[in-house]
Parts: C-alpha cells; structure tokens; sequence
C-alpha cells in the first residue's frame, strides 16, 4: 500500500510540475506581448495629429493604459475623439511596433471606436489570444452588438507617420510610411461598386479589412480613401517635424523607411 501511495504522490508532482511549467510559460508569453505605456505628451500629440489643426483643440483623446485599456486623457467638446490604434485584431497577432492615430466623428466614435476599446481590453486582460479576440469580434459583429455607421462620416488620418499592416491579414508584415489620408464610411460597399481597383495605390481607395475575413458585404467597417495631396502631405511633414523626431527617439522604426503606397485600417 506504501508503495502505491508514493507512487501516486511521485504521478501527482508530475503532473503539477508540468502544470506549473505551462502557467509559466503562459505567463512569459503574455508578458512578451505585453504593451507598452507611452509618455502621455507624446501620445497625446500622435493622436492629435490624427485630426486637421482646426478640431485638435475641442478633439477628445483617449490614451492607452496596457494594463487596462482606453480612458480619457482630455475631454474634448466638439464631438471628435483620436487615439493611437496599436492592436489589430484582423491579423490575429500581438505586436508591439504598430501605431497607427485615427480620430473618428460623433458616428465614428459612436459605432467604431466600441471594437477598438474592447479590443484594447482585452488584449489588456491577458486573458485571451489573438486568435480569441478575433473570434469574439466577429462574433459580436454577427450578433448586431457592433453596428455599422448609420450615416456618411469621417475619419480624419493625417498624421505624419504610421506604423501599420500594408495589406491584407494574410501578410503580416508592418511597415512605417507616410501617407496623410481622408477615409469615408463605406460599410458594406465593394471594390466593384465604386470602380475602384483592390490594387489601387493612387486617387480614391477602399479597404475593408473586415470583409475579408467575414466574407463579401457583412464587413460593417469599410472605407472610402482619398489620400492628402502632395502640397498637403509636404505642409504635414513640415509642420509635424518635431513630434516625428519625438517619435524616431523614442522608437526606431518610426523612422520612415518605405513609400506612401500602402494603407491598412
């Protein structure tokens, strides 16, 4: 009987040990991919330099607290908000390097936002995967608890730089570019409805990367793209000089390494 006993306790430990080895390393995943809390200025003006200079002033903008997710960094009262996206949930992975200031109107703040703020918190939680997040993305998408924009608006990406996927989700690459832009709620809308190429990297664009991984017209996030003209672009840059080199101090790969030719959302 003594025999089993310690037998059973030696199977026990076992099993513990390796029990503990696979919290541990669960535990080191998430702390791998764990995100990093900005300098509040230096978030605080990326996001800003979402919007043109005339709505950053009454533009509410929310910061990202890793641990926990969006909250209010300064309250706005002209119904426009802007934050720094750095998760995608699309591409089903958690990286550290994207960055990407996007504001959005009272309707874009309304029935858009919602996806990026939960899926800031969960990511925060560390109580769910990338592949989990997706999922319950799309599930909610399914069930109507995230609803398409119910009017025409807009979204404002001006910033001068972006730290984004260039394609679609099947490419996981990220790039750093420039590519000051205007977009237009396009739910549900085609590439062929509006004669624009999926190629296209000049003139009018379109992205939905909704739709592609929940199939043709049940994507409620597209987008209309009309990129700034180059006069603007240049004014951008030019008027953005500082904030890029706040940017290229802090991390590396702001640095703009590749063409304006590319946009993800």
């Amino acid at each position: 009987m003594t025999t089993i006993v310690s037998k059973f306790k030696k199977i026990a430990l076992f099993f513990f040990a390796i029990l503990f080895l696979c919290i541990r390393s669960a535990a080191q995943k998430t702390t791998d991919t764990q995100l990093e809390k900005w300098p509040v200025d230096l978030e605080t003006d990326f996001a800003l330099s979402s919007l043109p200079k005339h709505l950053q002033s009454g533009a509410t903008v929310y910061l990202l607290d890793p641990q926990k997710g969006y909250y209010v960094g300064r309250q706005g009262s002209n119904g426009f908000i802007c934050f720094v996206s750095r998760t995608e949930w699309e591409w089903e992975e958690f990286r550290n390097d994207l960055a990407t200031p996007i504001s959005y109107d009272a309707e874009g703040a309304s029935k858009i936002f919602p996806v990026y703020m939960d899926v800031a918190n969960m990511r925060a939680s560390a109580r769910f995967t990338p592949t989990q997040i997706k999922d319950s993305i799309i599930e909610r998408i399914k069930k109507g608890i995230y609803k398409a924009p119910a009017r025409t608006g807009m979204s404002y990406m001006l910033a001068p730089v972006m730290r984004v996927y260039p394609t679609t989700p099947d490419n996981k690459v990220a790039v750093t570019i420039s590519m000051p832009h205007y977009m237009f709620y396009a739910p549900y809308v085609t590439f062929s409805d509006v004669g624009i190429k999926p190629d296209a990297t000049e003139g009018p664009m379109m992205v939905n990367p909704g739709e592609w991984v929940l199939g043709e017209r049940k994507g409620p996030y597209g987008y209309i793209i009309v990129p700034a003209n180059e006069t603007e672009k240049i004014k951008i840059v030019n008027d953005n000089k500082d904030l890029l080199k706040r940017l290229a101090d802090y991390k590396s790969y702001f640095k703009i390494t590749h063409n304006p030719e590319y946009h993800k959302m």
